[in-house]
């Protein structure tokens, strides 16, 4: 009994390992830098809220040749002052002011000092392309000495290495070779010790012995987020700029008028709005496995109407090229043809004139006949050739050959063709249709017109939707009235209730689809007969009719 309880204890907690490196290893991808697809290392958030690795956002603004800005924003500031061989001359006539005013002075921005300039009112204006959202997003002027390091993505990166024993072990940085596996580290220091380099490095009696042990690790962070601007602790965060902000941020013209709260207030409210997401994600676990398998059903449905779609387009292109294929050979036999006859013409053409010269078989007949005494004999055999001795003069006469060597008849004109081909696109479906609101009216009958609106494309039939609004609302979606299916631009609704507001639309379709609603249009029918109502005599006797916005597509 007791190894059948220990037995399902260790599958237990078997199965919770498998469950924790599981998701440890689902996490990974949460903690790849974008740019250099590893772990992140001192990562930088971005204005748009994307992180990137300092090394990386120094080599993105270096190859988009922004040199000089990409300060380290864990680095103290260093002094703007100029070095003494370009100070100005008048520095030397004039009383410095005390090193603590100097200092107030550097932190507020307020005031000139060497090496400041005057009236800067164009200041450099630096882009980061971001390979998170593809955008280009400002760092401002300082770059990415503006930017915050995101401490606890580092924490997340440096529990994640641990868990899943990324690198091996720690290894001591001041050890003499071969080092020792590291048990401590020191954030002052930025080093990992062994237990006697951390006692030989931090001797009692010493400044150094006041540092602080740590966990050893590879990447030091500062006890707390500092504000790239004044080095100060942050405090407060600004809800207006959405940034975290210090003390003297505070006082600063730049968050004036803007509404700050403390970093408490932020942390509590934003840990609350996060825990309740998580929360709710974690209790719709069966919801959000049903839309996996909803998508990916999708993603089957797409692929394959996708093959269908691209097999629908290859067989229309298909038949279009037999369709040019069968006119290109009808053309080219009549060609062919025409070619032929002409062939045949001239051919007959170029042996009548040959039979016209010296030695040829109709001279040396006529010269033959010519030598013929006998006069009965000479008319019967000459009135023949004459004739064809008299043809064959008005053609050397009037020369011109008996067919054209030109075809400019066999020309296509395919210009439109070209202009229909090369905007032959997929079909979308109507636009918006456009109600006539002078043709448009109601009386005992309702008669709607429309129109669609200029470059649309055709819709085969439309179907309009109406409803009354002057009933009660019923619970649930609102419920249309419609008419499928119909031809044409106008329709007749008969038999509409009497002294009541109706509303009505219209919306096309063709092979793409169903296309947008039009504006709503509103109509009164006139009250039956015999209610007794005040008429204005002189009103036009079409009933009123106005427009609402456009509905969104269903």
């Amino acid at each position: 009994m007791a190894e059948g309880e220990d037995m399902q204890t260790f599958t237990s907690i078997m199965d919770a390992l498998v469950r924790i490196s599981t998701s440890m290893k689902n996490m990974e991808k949460e903690l790849l830098c974008p740019v250099c697809q590893e772990m992140y290392k001192q990562p930088l958030v971005l204005p748009c809220t994307h992180n990137v690795c300092q090394a990386c956002a120094r080599e993105v603004l270096g190859q988009q040749g922004y040199i000089g800005h990409g300060g380290d924003p864990s680095s103290e500031p260093t002094s703007p002052a100029s070095t003494p061989s370009t100070r100005s001359p008048r520095l030397s006539r004039r009383t410095l002011p005390k090193p603590d005013r100097l200092d107030r002075l550097l932190k507020s921005g307020f005031g000139t000092y060497p090496g400041r300039k005057r009236g800067a009112l164009h200041p450099q204006v630096i882009m980061f392309p971001c390979p998170a959202c593809q955008g280009d997003v400002e760092l401002g002027e300082r770059g990415l000495a503006g930017l915050f390091r995101n401490l606890t993505l580092e924490r997340v990166v440096e529990r994640y290495r641990q868990s899943v024993s990324v690198g091996g072990a720690i290894l001591c940085q001041l050890c003499k070779p071969p080092p020792l596996e590291a048990t401590k580290g020191c954030t002052e220091c930025r080093a990992t010790f062994c237990n006697e380099c951390f006692k030989l490095f931090h001797p009692w009696g010493t400044q150094k012995a006041q540092h602080e042990p740590t966990l050893p690790t590879l990447s030091f962070r500062p006890k707390g987020l500092m504000c790239p601007d004044h080095k100060e602790e942050v405090t407060h965060y600004c809800k207006t700029c959405q940034r975290l902000v210090c003390q003297l941020c505070r006082v600063r013209r730049t968050h004036s008028g803007h509404k700050i709260t403390p970093v408490l207030s932020a942390y509590q409210a934003l840990k609350d709005k996060l825990t309740k997401s998580l929360t709710y994600i974690l209790g719709n676990q069966d919801t959000v496995q049903t839309q996996i398998c909803e998508l990916e059903e999708t993603v089957r449905h797409t692929e394959v109407s996708g093959q269908q779609a691209k097999e629908e387009v290859s067989q229309l292109v298909r038949g279009l090229g037999a369709v040019l294929e069968e006119k290109r050979a009808s053309l080219l036999q009549a060609i062919e043809e025409c070619q032929q006859e002409r062939l045949a013409r001239l051919s007959a053409q170029i042996q009548e004139h040959r039979s016209l010269l010296d030695g040829s078989g109709l001279v040396g007949y006529a010269q033959e006949v010519l030598k013929e005494t006998d006069q009965p004999c000479f008319v019967q055999a000459a009135k023949q050739l004459h004739n064809r001795i008299s043809r064959a003069t008005e053609a050397l006469q009037t020369f011109r050959p008996a067919a054209s060597s030109s075809f400019r008849h066999c020309q296509l004109d395919v210009g439109r063709e070209m202009k229909l081909l090369t905007e032959l696109n997929f079909l979308r479906v109507p636009e918006a249709p456009v109600i006539d609101t002078q043709r448009t009216f109601a009386y005992d009958q309702i008669f709607l017109c429309w129109r669609l609106p200029p470059h649309s494309p055709p819709a085969w039939h439309y179907t309009i939707e109406f409803r009354r609004t002057d009933v009660p609302a019923q619970p649930g979606p609102t419920r249309w009235q419609r008419r499928e299916e119909v031809r044409g631009t106008s329709a007749l609704l008969e038999n509409p209730d009497t002294g009541s507001v109706y509303v009505l639309r219209v919306r096309g379709c063709n092979k793409a689809g169903y296309g947008e609603y039009s504006e709503d249009v509103h109509l009164h029918t006139p009250p039956a007969p015999g209610t007794t109502q005040t008429v204005d005599t002189t009103a036009v006797p079409r009933m009123p009719l106005w427009r609402r916005r456009r509905p969104s597509r269903s």
